[in-house]
């Protein structure tokens, strides 16, 4: 595995980077909204606990097993952070990708152009084997960005997680880095 520090990653619209102690208020908006938040593990979120990610953030790198590395996405002609892309190392194979965008920033691709950025940097710089996501089974956007990344569906988990006082139902996505590389190309 490539051991080199991250700094940024970028794509035509995009740049990827670590989050900065400024994005507080941008983030914290989006964690905040409730139509951003549904299909998410939180309800909302403080400021203080908002304030605690970045910092956990910034001393972070991709690529360390057990931890999530979150992604700022910010949009390159604005400077405005959109959303971000997060990564859980299972392992030093594999991976575990999710995504969350502030509402007026979804429905416009970006989502799916910053998770090919990730995807295409744990797979060529990180090497990873694997990378799978879970997408909850009604949040039909994740679920299609999820196929136009060329993620396979490898499960249907019926009523496995207890989630907003109800049972829920997953979708369970894998891509291999074999499978990747040819896409990319």
């Amino acid at each position: 595995m490539n051991e080199a520090a991250f700094t940024t990653l970028e794509s035509q619209r995009l740049l990827l980077r670590h989050f900065e102690e400024s994005d507080l208020l941008p983030f914290l908006a989006y964690l905040d909204d409730p139509l951003v938040a549904r299909y998410q593990s939180w309800e909302s979120y403080t400021e203080q606990q908002a304030k605690d990610i970045i910092q956990k953030q910034l001393d972070l790198d991709p690529g360390m097993p057990g931890q999530w590395f979150t992604f700022a996405v910010e949009l390159k002609a604005t400077r405005v952070l959109a959303g971000h892309v997060a990564l859980k190392m299972q392992d030093h194979q594999q991976a575990e990708i999710g995504f969350t965008f502030s509402r007026e920033h979804q429905a416009k691709g970006l989502a799916c152009e910053a998770a090919r950025c990730v995807l295409d940097y744990v797979f060529t710089k990180l090497e990873l084997h694997r990378v799978i996501a879970f997408a909850d089974c009604e949040n039909e956007r994740s679920v299609a960005l999820l196929n136009r990344l060329g993620m396979r569906r490898e499960g249907h988990f019926i009523q496995n997680i207890w989630f907003k006082g109800r049972w829920g139902d997953e979708y369970l996505y894998a891509i291999l880095r074999e499978e990747w590389l040819p896409q990319r190309a």
